[in-house]
């Protein structure tokens, strides 16, 4: 009987990651202009915004929330909004978007196996294959797209290191909201993590002394409309949909949506851009459709029997 329910979570979950399948490529652009402090600070910057704007026309007050609940979302805001974003922009000024996200794709695998371990979150053999296949999936699209992704440069390893910490400040962000997501609900923890990491990002720009006329200077519109795309729909609208989606379906299940972002990027290019779209693309894409399907699939019977 929850099944429709659901199909909207999953379909909210996919429109997620295609969302964020375009923030490595608005990241990679303006990696290449804007100090990687300064970038990362105007995103939530931005985004607190969007978030504090909608809940003041939305009429909804911003919570109080314990000292308890203010510690974990101090975690949040450090791990998913602070470190990530860190390692998101320096990252990528070491390597590209493509090996940027086949690195990223391994979340839902991380995600997975955190959840076993700290929750004891069962690890079905469907959730395996499916999240075995998400990876097989990604990392054909990647490759297939880009395969100069796996050769090596200088400075190479110390992106990897650096968007691997995304991962990792990731897989935090989404473990730790399980309490939080229930207790406060998906805005509320959304907007006082955003809040909260953007203000560490914001006082560590300043102690480095980033924020500066001449910095602020060199963005110009197309600067300005990666950190809108990065801001409103990467960071404020996103977060909310996968925090929700974490809410009504688990982490795990939820994590493995990530696996989209490579793909939604090679659609985008392939759509706007005029880039070919190959065969083993659209192979890899069906490849990480039915990992999310089947690790998706035993919990969906269960509910429709009633269990």
């Amino acid at each position: 009987m929850h099944l429709p329910s659901d199909r909207i979570t999953y379909l909210k979950l996919a429109a997620v990651t295609m969302i964020w399948g375009g923030t490595f490529v608005a990241g990679r652009y303006l990696s290449e202009a804007v100090d990687p402090l300064l970038a990362a600070s105007l995103r939530f910057a931005l985004a607190s915004l969007a978030l504090l704007a909608f809940m003041g026309f939305a009429r909804i007050p911003l919570a109080r929330p314990s000292l308890r609940q203010m510690t974990y979302l101090a975690m949040l805001g450090f791990s998913g909004i602070f470190f990530y974003n860190l390692c998101f922009f320096y990252g990528l000024q070491y390597i590209n978007a493509s090996r940027a996200s086949l690195i990223v794709a391994l979340n839902p695998a991380v995600i997975a196996l955190a959840s076993w371990w700290l929750f004891k979150e069962r690890l079905s053999a469907g959730k395996v294959t499916g999240i075995a296949l998400c990876l097989m999936g990604a990392a054909l699209v990647i490759v297939s797209h880009s395969p100069q992704v796996l050769s090596e440069a200088p400075g190479t390893w110390r992106g990897d290191l650096l968007i691997f910490g995304c991962v990792a400040g990731w897989g935090v962000y989404s473990l730790l909201s399980r309490e939080l997501n229930q207790s406060l609900g998906p805005l509320q923890t959304v907007t006082w993590s955003i809040l909260l990491g953007t203000l560490m990002l914001i006082v560590v720009t300043l102690v480095m002394g980033r924020f500066s006329l001449e910095a602020m200077g060199r963005l110009h519109s197309p600067q300005v409309l990666s950190l809108m795309y990065l801001g409103v729909l990467g960071s404020a609208l996103a977060y909310i949909g996968y925090y929700d989606g974490i809410r009504q379906i688990g982490a795990t299940r939820a994590g493995v949506f990530i696996a989209l972002n490579p793909l939604t990027a090679v659609i985008c290019g392939a759509l706007l851009l005029g880039e070919q779209l190959t065969l083993p693309m659209m192979t890899g894409g069906a490849v990480i459709l039915l990992g999310i399907y089947l690790c998706n699939k035993p919990l969906a019977k269960a509910k429709a029997m009633g269990i």
